[in-house]
């Protein structure tokens, strides 16, 4: 279980706005406080376990103080944000390959809609299985 800042946004006739220094683009929203940071862990959850299932590396949560020190973060309300997902956290590895391989299995993955990270483990875990 990790904890990631979320900021809450108000505007005048508008509902509680949730979005995430550390996942650019992730926003959702609440007609109440307690709503929005409700909204906050099912759309930041949903969106990690995503990032997860794409085989995507899940950034480290920001620090309180790194998140604010941005100015673009100064006009929101900080709130921690709870991700409860059983998924296995992704981890970067460095492998060697030779240059053809890696051309083709980037030109497969990209033709198949897979990232590289997603075919190779796609890849693996059906080896294993076959085994």
């Amino acid at each position: 279980m990790n904890h990631y800042i979320g900021l809450i946004h108000k505007e005048a006739d508008s509902d509680y706005g949730v979005s995430f220094p550390d996942f650019p683009g992730v926003v959702t929203a609440g007609t109440s406080l307690d709503d929005a940071r409700v909204m906050a862990e099912e759309a930041l959850t949903f969106h990690i376990e995503g990032m997860i299932e794409d085989n995507e590396p899940v950034p480290e949560p920001s620090t309180l103080e790194a998140v604010m020190a941005d100015q673009d973060n100064k006009d929101g309300v900080a709130i921690l944000v709870t991700v409860r997902t059983d998924a296995p956290k992704a981890v970067r590895v460095n492998v060697t390959l030779p240059e053809d391989t890696l051309l083709l299995i980037d030109k497969y993955a990209a033709e198949h809609g897979f990232t590289r990270s997603g075919f190779l483990a796609l890849a693996a875990k059906r080896v294993m299985e076959a085994a």
